[in-house]
């Protein structure tokens, strides 16, 4: 059998054909002949076009981004649209963030569908991911093109598809797509544009989105003038639109970070462009000290994700987490349309299956439903449209850092939930309380939630067998108590099943299958296990929970939640 430096070095032998570009030879002929350990990360597999889409290091080779691969992903959207909408025009949005080759690749994805007939919207810069979701919808458009890593380090990329209702495609779509995709080749990629079929868009739908976000976002202006909020777009594509939403919005006192207002892949300032990280908004933070701001924000590079700090009980900046920032949000959302008098039983918020269970506590205070999907907005946004004409959205976020107000952009949208986290603080200001306090009185109702996340990052073919050695240990290998509390149902995600532990039956899990395990234990502990679908890593995600009395108990009550977390990590050998 041949091993896979022989297999990586015949697949890299095809890409010397003239199939391919010149440069793209030379570069490979390079590789082959001074950096042999490189040809083998380059080729070994195929990088794939998932249910996701792509995301990869920038390079040649076929586990590479690069001309020939977003070539085919471009290829195979193109001949699964015209299947899907054989006698209706075809038009497609295409955006891009901040990232090195993101407006190259962009404007080749217009091109290949212009060399195919399709009409292609592309956008005269990078955007943020939320407006170009927007605009899919906004514009008619049957699909759109996200070129985009996310938070990435710099040397990634990636390339997200969208169908007509403004959403990453889910099935059956991305089955479709992905059946098209894997049978181009690379002579079957049109690559000679028609340029009478690109247009290029901008202000306009700019505008549109702007005000449409602020309808979604802001309805009580209560104590604004009186509010400070400091942003930072960390580098990213944030700011196109967040400026002026806030600005219409009638937020004035907004204290940008000026060295993060530039537009950057290299993400200068930090090592990671990543809001989840403390790291990242350290600059935030310090300015935030400096100014006596209430709030600071910061997006990651394509702007879908938020990371928000806010004064605690001490008047120190605290970074809440995903779960922490959309109890806030959601209750205040559900809590606006209660005295709107909008509820009436047909309405429901969205979560997924990582996210903290709060959100179930949440919901029945307001007798709506809660429906958790996979991890993904784009389960959201299913929910969304399985739903239309019969529930309603309130709005619905997951752990990630990411929240959706209404159903007007079908994916995380930090521009709409920076708005409507300003108002929330604004208007809790303004009464004597903060964003914070109205986290811990939600605590009173529901108990208090703590969560913890371990990253496990694994790179290369090494480690894409680690990872999946360990899901399969886990399977193998249930654990069967957690901080000595037994295990008392097994979801596992793969197989569709889940598992009373008491009784042993076992009952059919109705979503999607994905490689995801969720242990559930007597006393309330959540620890899921989930391979990442976009990076080199394994996520262990934590909860538990526990009664809170209220603000004077808050140190005690999270000393005590956090050190349980601190030992199921130890106990699962992940710290």
């Amino acid at each position: 059998m041949m091993d896979i430096k022989e297999l990586s070095m015949q697949k890299a032998q095809k890409w010397l054909s003239d199939k391919y570009d010149k440069a793209t030879r030379d570069a490979v002929a390079d590789m082959i002949k001074n950096n042999p350990d490189e040809v083998v990360e380059s080729f070994y597999k195929d990088l794939e076009f998932g249910t996701g889409g792509m995301r990869g290091i920038m390079g040649i080779g076929t586990n590479r981004m690069n001309k020939y691969t977003i070539g085919a992903a471009t290829q195979g959207l193109a001949d699964y649209l015209k299947e899907q909408f054989p006698s209706e025009p075809i038009s497609v949005v295409i955006g891009c963030d901040v990232r090195h080759n993101s407006a190259e690749f962009s404007r080749l994805c217009a091109e290949i569908l212009s060399a195919n007939g399709i009409k292609a919207y592309l956008f005269d810069s990078f955007r943020p991911t939320p407006e170009i979701s927007f605009a899919i919808r906004y514009l008619g458009s049957k699909s759109g093109i996200i070129i985009t890593a996310s938070h990435n380090p710099p040397k990634y990329n990636g390339y997200k598809a969208y169908w007509e209702d403004g959403s990453q495609v889910v099935p059956p779509h991305d089955g479709g797509i992905i059946d098209k995709v894997v049978k181009v080749a690379p002579d079957d990629i049109k690559f000679t544009p028609n340029e009478s079929l690109i247009e290029i868009i901008g202000e306009k739908v700019d505008a549109a989105f702007v005000d449409a976000a602020v309808k979604n976002g802001s309805v009580d202006t209560t104590g604004r003038d009186d509010f400070k909020l400091v942003y930072t777009p960390i580098h990213g594509t944030s700011f196109k639109a967040m400026i002026p939403a806030l600005a219409k919005a009638g937020f004035k006192n907004v204290i940008t970070v000026p060295e993060q207002m530039i537009p950057s892949g290299d993400f200068p300032t930090v090592k990671s462009p990543n809001p989840e990280n403390p790291e990242a908004l350290a600059m935030a933070t310090k300015l935030a000290n400096e100014t006596g701001a209430d709030m600071l924000v910061g997006t990651d590079p394509d702007a879908d994700r938020i990371g928000i700090a806010v004064r605690n009980l001490k008047g120190e900046m605290q970074l809440l987490n995903g779960n922490e920032t959309n109890t806030v949000l959601i209750d205040y959302l559900l809590k606006r349309w209660k005295k709107a008098g909008k509820l009436n039983g047909k309405q429901f918020i969205g979560s997924t299956i990582v996210t903290s269970d709060i959100f179930f506590k949440i919901a029945e205070l307001y007798g709506v439903k809660c429906k958790a999907g996979l991890t993904g907005f784009k389960w959201i946004a299913d929910m969304i449209r399985r739903a239309e004409g019969k529930e309603e959205f309130v709005g619905g976020g997951e752990e990630s850092f990411g929240f959706l107000v209404g159903d007007f952009v079908r994916d995380k949208d930090s521009i709409t939930t920076t708005v409507l986290a300003s108002e929330i603080a604004a208007v809790a200001k303004a009464n004597g309380s903060s964003f914070f306090r109205e986290l811990l009185k939600i605590y009173q109702k529901t108990g208090m939630y703590r969560e913890g996340l371990v990253n496990i990052v694994r790179e290369g073919l090494s480690g894409a067998q680690e990872i999946k050695a360990m899901m399969d240990s886990l399977r193998a290998n249930p654990i069967k108590t957690i901080d000595g509390s037994p295990v008392v149902k097994i979801n596992d995600y793969k197989t569709s099943v889940s598992k009373d532990m008491t009784t042993g039956k076992e009952t059919a899990i109705d979503i999607p299958k994905s490689d995801v395990l969720i242990y559930y234990t007597a006393d309330g502990t959540k620890v899921a296990a989930r391979p990442s679908g976009t990076e080199p890593k394994i996520k262990f995600y934590f909860s538990v929970n526990t009664p809170f009395a209220g603000a004077e108990h808050y140190d005690a009550t999270v000393k005590a939640l956090d050190e349980k977390l601190a030992r199921i990590a130890k106990d699962m050998k992940l710290s």
